[in-house]
């Protein structure tokens, strides 16, 4: 396979929704990627198994949303046995020595990141991405991984979008989408069906 950038959308998937492929779709645009691989995690340590749907069951369903020739969904993290994101990166880089990676995460993810294993590591082996999301922003811009890679971080304006090189940048380098503002999360759609039976509308 040729080099290619290419967006990694980690997490349960429980289940997959429009979010998630809204995400991916401004990810290609904005980043200027060649794809987007959803990464299907077998269990996110931070995450309850209560109400986990079957790995190969959530992995079907991101298929069904997915959808699109650029959006790829992966078992990687299943193969290698991984549930860790700094390790399944490391992994990656190893196993697709020829493509450029870019993180791609939603700014509650980016308040949370301190939690994460290893999460300084995250963000020194592949350029990151983070979407806004509804009541995260100012918590995200103003927390403590922003706060430490203030200086590394990708800004579009003065007629140059960086972004579109984003993939190409050494790391740690990231930048933050406040035009891409995702409403949509699992959560939600595992309340709505819980309580009425049904799917989200």
């Amino acid at each position: 396979m040729r080099a290619q950038k290419i967006g990694l959308l980690g997490g349960s998937f429980n289940p997959a929704h429009e979010g998630h492929r809204q995400i991916s779709l401004a990810a290609l645009r904005i980043l200027n990627l060649d794809q987007v691989w959803w990464l299907v995690s077998p269990q996110n340590p931070l995450k309850s198994t209560d109400g986990m749907a079957e790995f190969e069951d959530r992995l079907a369903a991101a298929n069904n949303v997915a959808q699109h020739p650029k959006i790829h969904v992966s078992d990687f993290e299943a193969r290698i046995g991984e549930q860790r994101t700094a390790r399944t990166l490391a992994s990656l880089k190893v196993t697709y020595r020829q493509h450029k990676f870019v993180w791609l995460m939603g700014a509650d993810n980016m308040v949370q990141l301190p939690q994460w294993q290893n999460w300084e590591q995250i963000m020194e082996l592949v350029p990151v991405a983070v979407f806004n999301r509804p009541g995260y922003m100012y918590k995200a811009l103003n927390g403590k991984v922003a706060a430490k890679y203030r200086n590394r971080r990708i800004l579009n304006g003065l007629g140059s979008d960086g972004r579109r090189r984003l993939a190409e940048m050494s790391p740690p380098a990231w930048t933050f989408l406040p035009e891409t503002v995702i409403k949509l999360s699992s959560t939600q759609i595992r309340n709505y069906r819980d309580t009425t039976g049904n799917t989200c509308p």
